[in-house]
């Protein structure tokens, strides 16, 4: 365990992209232990990235949360673009298809066959409605997408890779330094890493932009909470699973 806590902070690099790694490994993980393994893995998951960013806080210092006006207001926009968007853009699989990718991303492993695509992270429809383990899980994940997800991917996609993009040495990068290519750049890889891909390009231009105005990640992170927490909710009211 003390080797892993000093690879995690051995270095600036790692202490920023170690934490989305190990997160995105066990993401992927989740669809070989079964539908209850997706469940209890998101749990562990959701567990392991707290442990993980207690370990590097001490050494990522802008990883503070700010919480401002301007978070609240950035939050619930780009909450209601993401609903908003999900009826008229296709997402990644239907854009795929429409283009005529999809087989060449299917070879490429880069996308499922529609047979193989899981069907939504729903624990009512495995553990039973209403049931005591599915509204636990319910809990945990929008405990884990509020509280663990937006420090994880605001610290590596605001902080580690668009300073990277602007310069190899990224901490000579100032946080609020605004800079197309890394504007651009950043934005479109975070869109594309959701199904819903023009909603998080949208939403990696807000986020990034929050960090270039105040000059701080914390407003990035607060903003990233309450898109997550209120999807959340909106998911369970309105039995809008796809969007989990």
């Amino acid at each position: 365990m003390n080797s892993f806590t000093g690879f995690l902070t051995r270095s600036p690099v790692t202490a920023r992209v170690a934490p989305l790694a190990v997160y995105l490994v066990l993401t992927v993980c989740q669809g070989y232990f079964g539908e209850s393994g997706r469940y209890w893995l998101y749990l562990a998951k959701t567990l392991a990235g707290a442990w993980i960013l207690w370990t590097v806080w001490p050494v990522v210092t802008e990883m503070r949360w700010a919480v401002s006006w301007e978070s609240l207001v950035v939050g619930v926009v780009v909450f209601a673009l993401w609903v908003g968007l999900d009826p008229l853009v296709p997402r990644q699989p239907e854009l795929w298809e429409k283009l005529g990718l999809r087989d060449l991303f299917v070879k490429l492993g880069l996308a499922g066959t529609p047979a193989a695509s899981p069907p939504p992270w729903n624990p009512f429809r495995h553990f039973g409605a209403g049931s005591e383990l599915g509204w636990f899980f319910v809990v945990a994940r929008i405990l884990g997408s509020s509280l663990v997800v937006p420090p994880i991917e605001e610290v590596f996609y605001r902080s580690f890779f668009y300073r990277w993009i602007a310069n190899a040495d990224f901490r000579s990068v100032p946080l609020g330094q605004f800079a197309w290519k890394p504007f651009v750049i950043t934005s479109a890889i975070f869109g594309f890493a959701h199904n819903e891909w023009l909603a998080g390009i949208l939403c990696g231009f807000a986020y990034q932009g929050l960090v270039c105005w105040k000059k701080r990640l914390g407003d990035a992170i607060a903003a990233h909470a309450v898109t997550n927490f209120l999807l959340g909710l909106w998911v369970v009211w309105r039995d809008a699973w796809q969007f989990w």
